[in-house]
């Protein structure tokens, strides 16, 4: 009895053994070894972060050659601004490291095409003469120029308190029509909600400097 026992241990031990590599030598045929994770970012996201990312960018330059002496209800805006900016940059940043994309788009505005954008959707709130996406290389929407920027470096006063809220403004308005188009071309996720958040609290400090400018008797940018 006891032999027999052995025997029947011993059966059962090389019969799992068997099982075991029988799993082994099916598993890539029931479970395959290389799955591919699914991508952090999509192309029109990163496009988006990308180009937002060099948006900002130039939102921080234009609050760094305000006039130090401008008046302090501008200064506090413009502080606003660049902290909230300065955030969202840390944050897109990370995105980007993530996905492992470079932080500069290549093709400026590409994205906007990416999703079969072009022909039928209207693009006005993108304030561009044309009903398709802007080709590769085009200029991001409410960018100051290099001569409106010596401008403000060179104003005081109140020539430099109306010039920050026209350039900024100008390039509030750019930022909310980029946001509204990633938010009309991305389903779901961080980059998302994040352009939304974006529309939201620039729709707002855009609001404060239509209303600043009226008091200076100053007409936003065209």
């Amino acid at each position: 009895m006891t032999g027999n026992r052995w025997v029947r241990a011993a059966g059962l031990a090389a019969l799992a053994v068997l099982l075991c590599l029988s799993g082994m030598l099916l598993r890539p045929f029931i479970i395959p070894d290389s799955q591919s994770a699914p991508p952090v970012l999509n192309p029109t996201e990163i496009g988006f972060t990308q180009d937002m990312m060099a948006h900002h960018e130039q939102a921080l330059i234009i609050v760094q050659r305000l006039d130090p002496a401008a008046d302090p209800t501008i200064r506090q805006l413009a502080q606003q601004i660049s902290d909230t900016q300065r955030i969202e940059i840390g944050t897109m940043l990370g995105w980007l490291r993530l996905a492992n994309a470079s932080p500069t788009d290549p093709h400026p505005m590409s994205w906007m095409r990416s999703t079969g954008m072009s022909g039928g959707t209207d693009h006005s709130a993108m304030s561009m003469p044309t009903t398709t996406a802007p080709a590769a290389g085009a200029a991001m929407p409410g960018m100051a120029t290099l001569a409106e920027l010596d401008a403000l470096s060179a104003a005081r006063g109140s020539a430099a308190e109306t010039l920050f809220l026209q350039l900024m403004l100008r390039h509030h308005r750019g930022g909310v029509a980029m946001a509204r188009a990633a938010d009309k071309q991305v389903t779901s996720g961080p980059v998302k909600e994040t352009a939304r958040s974006m529309i939201t609290a620039q729709s707002q400090e855009a609001g404060i400097m239509t209303l600043l400018l009226a008091q200076r008797g100053a007409q936003p940018l065209a």
